[in-house]
């Protein structure tokens, strides 16, 4: 392989280039995950901070880190870089890690989580299934991360008073501040912005006039089930919603009587806070699933996280312009049962019995 490549720079690049290549030190390589980068961990706080989300804060290198520095730089008319060449003024970011003691009231937001909807749906609440979980969120971070900071702690015998090592985020998630509110009050001077989404770059930004004032990753729908384009309007917000959980709405679109109502909490499916918007069924919602923001597809929402939709949450209000952006959904096929050739009669002295009654059900995860 390596014979190959320097054939094909040997035709197409100067001798001199291929000798000043040669002598220029490899960038050192990454270390091995999760060990976090401490320079990328600064920026990620730092854009954290800034409501322009770099996903997971883990001090590792990633899509969303990119184009969330790239965002904030062309925000504030600087020129766009990649991580390894900006400028940013990452001073306000003193320390890296703080501690955090846990509280004996911390353990009334822990507890099972059913995995079927049939089940969730005769709790009272979805709590977090673990401490590490509760850590994850609260710290925008991955478990992976704190594991590391606090080898060799065993996450799965964390209790009241232990204290861990974690990133100093600005704003912590704090789910014990959250009460359901089934429609937040209208806030008229956030009434001229803008949500403007891209399904297809899977990012969320509010503007306000030619500003730029927040920059989210997302992860939209697709295929059959792809986040409709088009211009719509947020026809209401609610915080620590229910959820209706509809087999037929989810994968088809299409309401039902075959459903379930799952209860509030961080593990509800639509998380912490739904954003409904003029298109039925679609809205912004937070999610169970943090880590999956960017890398797996919804069913034609468009999810965040919690940390990330709740600080959203308070810079829109009722009556804000969404655009969408990004390919429409694909059709279905249309499936057409063949039909068999006629058979001749056959006589027979006895008539064949009717056919036996078939009966369905629908199918429940």
């Amino acid at each position: 392989m390596k014979s190959s490549l320097l054939a094909y720079l040997c035709v197409v690049l100067p001798v001199s280039v291929i000798a000043q290549s040669a002598d220029t030190p490899a960038p050192p390589a990454l270390p091995k995950a999760p060990e976090p980068v401490e320079s990328i961990l600064r920026l990620q706080l730092f854009l954290d901070s800034k409501l322009f989300g770099p996903g997971k804060v883990d001090g590792r290198p990633g899509e969303f880190t990119t184009k969330a520095l790239k965002r904030y730089q062309k925000a504030n008319g600087m020129p766009e870089t990649e991580i390894d060449a900006h400028s940013l003024d990452l001073s306000s970011i003193a320390e890296l890690y703080t501690t955090y003691a846990i509280r004996p009231e911390d353990l009334k937001f822990i507890g099972e989580v059913p995995g079927k909807p049939s089940l969730q749906s005769k709790k009272k609440y979805l709590p977090y299934d673990s401490l590490l979980e509760f850590l994850t969120e609260r710290f925008h971070t991955s478990p992976e991360l704190i594991e590391y900071l606090n080898r060799p702690t065993k996450m799965s015998a964390l209790k009241p008073g232990d204290s861990l090592k974690v990133p100093n985020v600005v704003e912590p998630f704090q789910i014990e501040l959250l009460e359901p509110v089934p429609s937040i009050p209208e806030a008229p001077e956030f009434a001229n912005r803008v949500l403007k989404i891209d399904t297809k770059e899977k990012l969320l930004g509010l503007h306000e006039g030619e500003k730029l004032l927040a920059s989210l990753p997302i992860t939209p729908g697709s295929g059959h089930l792809a986040t409709p384009p088009g211009t719509w309007k947020i026809v209401g917000i609610a915080q620590m919603p229910t959820f209706r959980w509809d087999a037929g709405v989810l994968n088809y679109g299409v309401r039902t009587s075959n459903f379930y109502e799952l209860p509030i909490g961080p593990n509800n499916p639509v998380g912490v806070m739904w954003i409904g918007l003029s298109k039925p069924g679609i809205g912004i919602h937070g999610t169970n699933q943090p880590q999956t923001i960017g890398r797996s597809a919804s069913h034609g929402c468009m999810r965040t996280a919690n940390w990330d939709v709740i600080r959203l949450s308070k810079m829109i209000t009722k009556g804000l312009p969404v655009i969408i952006e990004g390919p429409k959904p694909t059709p279905r096929p249309v499936v057409v049962a063949k039909k068999e050739a006629a058979k001749p009669a056959t006589p027979t002295a006895n008539p064949p019995p009717p056919p036996a009654k078939k009966w369905f059900q629908f199918w429940k995860k």
